[in-house]
């Protein structure tokens, strides 16, 4: 995904407003629109891969998975996100018809051209949401999960698990081989020149 800077400005009900009658689903970020280009497939795999094991994980639970068509919102800043995958426990959020105020779980799988942003700025920008409790960065490159969790004093502590390991997703208590995050995905091999 490329972000695509934008030369006007408007408010947020504007951007809300033009955006239910368009096919584009730009970020909101203060007054400015970033477009973004589509994924790769090995990322929409493992953003299907992460959001179908929540789903089947919290059924029943009162708790919605979300997957990036749908919008959050950090109402201090405002700006409005599309994460790869969102899980809010929050019944407040049944109530907005077209994004997330009060997630407990956000995930982003990486892509070379926004790695940086999600593990800075934007990371920076979530950490604003109290309701936020964990936030999971999904390489896919390799097999490597980083879960970044609040602590009861407020401090985020990294969690990262790599090849062979079983993850946990603490804010819904999901537990799971690393091996499942990376179904159906191949990576590139290689080969040093002899």
């Amino acid at each position: 995904m490329v972000a695509t800077p934008s030369s006007s400005y408007i408010s947020s009900e504007e951007y809300l407003k033009a955006e239910d009658s368009s096919s584009i689903r730009p970020a909101y970020r203060q007054e400015e629109i970033d477009a973004t280009a589509g994924a790769s497939n090995t990322h929409v795999v493992i953003s299907l891969n992460m959001a179908s094991m929540l789903k089947n994980h919290l059924r029943g639970s009162g708790c919605q998975t979300y997957i990036s068509a749908t919008k959050v919102h950090i109402e201090l800043l405002d700006i409005y996100y599309y994460p790869d995958v969102t899980v809010t426990c929050d019944q407040r959020d049944r109530t907005f018809n077209n994004f997330l105020r009060y997630p407990g779980l956000i995930i982003e799988v990486l892509s070379p051209n926004t790695e940086a942003f999600d593990r800075g700025e934007k990371f920076a920008h979530y950490r604003q949401i109290k309701s936020l409790q964990e936030y999971v960065l999904v390489s896919q490159n390799r097999q490597s999960v980083e879960c970044f969790r609040r602590n009861s004093e407020g401090q985020w502590v990294l969690y990262p698990y790599g090849q062979g390991e079983e993850i946990h997703i603490a804010s819904v208590d999901l537990r799971c081989a690393i091996a499942n995050v990376y179904e159906d995905v191949t990576f590139e091999v290689h080969q040093a020149a002899n």
